[in-house]
């Protein structure tokens, strides 16, 4: 017998100084290597795009971007654990392509750790390409670093 789910009525929202505590203990959730809280407070500080994906009171994840001369440049999208592997990041991913032609961007951009495999698999089946290496770009266990693949996808016009 399979697990039947309520639909998930969900709603994105301008992430705030307020829900930091929220959003970076999630972050430690998520991520081997997560950002600081001043990581956040500096994006919010300067106005860079960051969105809540919530369901009631519930956060499913979050994005932050940056926002450059006809690009975006996606710097953090995080799904909470138990939200993985449903679409959320997708959601995520296709909410910052609208709100980037919106703003007349004709690319997005990100990094991705090479180790990163289910994230790359999205990102590609979304429409992101590979197009170069950062070396030692992340930092890695004990002292190591890690590549970053940089991956972009061009944009259609805006409607």
């Amino acid at each position: 017998m399979t697990e039947q789910r309520t639909p998930l009525e969900v709603r994105f929202e301008p992430m705030t100084a307020a829900q930091l505590e929220l959003v970076v203990a999630l972050e430690r959730q998520a991520h081997p290597h997560p950002w600081q809280i001043r990581h956040f407070t500096d994006c919010l500080e300067s106005g860079y795009p960051c969105q809540l994906l919530m369901a009631g009171d519930e956060l499913l994840g979050y994005f932050v971007g940056m926002k450059g001369f006809e690009e975006v440049h996606l710097l953090n999208i995080t799904v909470a654990p138990r939200y993985q592997q449903q679409g959320w990041a997708r959601v995520m991913l296709d909410a910052l392509a609208l709100w980037a032609r919106g703003q007349g961007a004709q690319w997005l951009w990100l990094e991705a750790r090479t180790g990163n495999l289910r994230a790359i698999h999205v990102y590609k089946a979304h429409g992101f390409r590979n197009v170069g290496v950062r070396r030692a770009y992340y930092p890695g266990a004990e002292g190591a670093r890690e590549d970053a693949v940089v991956m972009s996808m061009k944009l259609g016009s805006a409607v």
